[in-house]
């Protein structure tokens, strides 16, 4: 066994550890957790080792890409309670399946933990910080156990805990990204795919969320009660469920959205009207692609400010629950492929407004039967002949008065 640093230990004590492990097959590493002086660094042997593992130290645990700890199916695998520990190089498999005891890879109880470069598998909840500050995650993958969707843990659950990184980690498979109650934390880089929520924030204010791949999600990121959100940067993309939005936000004020890719979802943006003048949205240089629904709006007054976005190929650009919910939005310098005016004076807007209008080609959006015959000729039949010869003037649900051309 490589020992902590400038430290040896007795051969007395170095026996009683062979003697005492699990019928020889697992090292009882616990034994050397506890033996390392605080501020050192623990380089076990290449092996298989029995959890649960507990620091109650700042030391340095690395296991350079040869150790594992398994769990063996019962609580939380490894538990650090020391400010200042390092965990690096591990691979952490076998958590329990204990919903209500949030049995998980790696508990973080503490302050300005560094966990990075580990591989967490077969587990229910994969890092867990609990009204832990200033910790630092990054460099990890990270993956749930063989479940149904909804019975799998989150990926990385924050509870209470603020000025996290999460930086550049890979997460497949879990149910979802959650922070609840834990402001000012730092969502960088990461890679999120196959899961029921990408990255869900409840009453989580002052969150910057930028850099991330978010592929094949249900959805992609939820803001509810989280104010100042800052989102940007990031791609979200084939998310194809009915209802799944890319970026759904609600009740959050001051939340800002730039320069995001958004591609082939079924919801781009889902927003409802803001019920107070501060909690307008502001989208800004985003870019729409080949959604279902780029933008959906509900409730009963719009608001929000959208200007120098990008909606591209989208099957409907703008969908709403009602005339007015998008109308008083602030639409200015937005580019619309399907516009049909013209840039007589070469200043780079067009010479005319786009404008939108409330038809019938929002069946298949009320109906999940319908979808499969959203473009359908029957569909752009019904449209057609509404547009043609609408029963009754058709409501503007939008107006941009200088969409961009180029």
């Amino acid at each position: 066994m490589r020992l902590p640093n400038r430290h040896a230990l007795p051969l007395s004590i170095l026996i009683m550890a062979i003697f005492t492990s699990d019928l020889l097959a697992i090292p009882p590493l616990q034994l050397f957790v506890d033996l390392t002086p605080a501020g050192e660094t623990l380089r076990p042997l290449p092996g298989v080792y029995a959890g649960p593992i507990v620091i109650n130290k700042p030391i340095i645990l690395d296991g350079m890409n040869e150790v594992t700890i398994d769990g063996r199916g019962a609580g939380t695998i490894l538990t650090i309670r020391a400010a200042g520990t390092e965990v690096r190089n591990l691979h952490l498999t076998g958590s329990g399946t204990s919903h209500d005891k949030v049995d998980a890879g790696v508990l973080i109880e503490t302050d300005e933990v560094l966990l990075e470069h580990n591989i967490i598998d077969d587990v229910l909840f994969g890092v867990h910080i609990s009204q832990g500050d200033g910790n630092t995650v990054r460099h990890n993958t990270i993956s749930s156990r063989t479940a149904e969707l909804t019975l799998r843990g989150e990926g990385i659950r924050l509870w209470y805990s603020r000025e996290n990184l999460i930086m550049d980690n890979d997460i497949t498979r879990v149910r979802d990204l959650v922070l609840t109650n834990s402001p000012y934390n730092h969502i960088v880089g990461n890679r999120i795919s196959d899961s029921r929520i990408g990255l869900e924030l409840i009453f989580s204010p002052g969150v910057e969320i930028a850099e991330n791949i978010l592929s094949r999600n249900e959805n992609g990121i939820v803001g509810i009660y989280s104010d100042e959100l800052h989102i940007h940067h990031n791609r979200i993309e084939h998310q194809s469920v009915l209802l799944g939005s890319a970026i759904a936000v609600k009740g959050s004020s001051l939340t800002r959205i730039e320069k995001n890719e958004i591609l082939h979802c079924a919801i781009g943006l889902t927003a409802n009207s803001p019920t107070h003048p501060e909690n307008i949205l502001n989208l800004f240089e985003n870019r729409f692609a080949y959604n279902d629904v780029a933008l959906y709006f509900y409730g009963d007054k719009g608001g929000h400010i959208i200007h120098g976005n990008r909606f591209v190929g989208n099957f409907r650009q703008v969908a709403v629950t009602g005339p007015t919910s998008a109308l008083t939005n602030d639409w200015l310098g937005n580019y619309w492929q399907d516009y049909k005016g013209f840039d007589k004076d070469g200043d780079g807007t067009g010479d005319t407004p786009y404008s939108a209008y409330l038809y019938s080609d929002r069946i298949w959006m009320d109906r999940k039967m319908a979808k499969f015959f959203r473009g359908s000729p029957a569909l752009e039949l019904i449209d057609f002949a509404e547009r043609l010869a609408p029963f009754s003037e058709p409501h503007m649900i939008f107006q941009d008065p200088h969409p961009r051309m180029y």
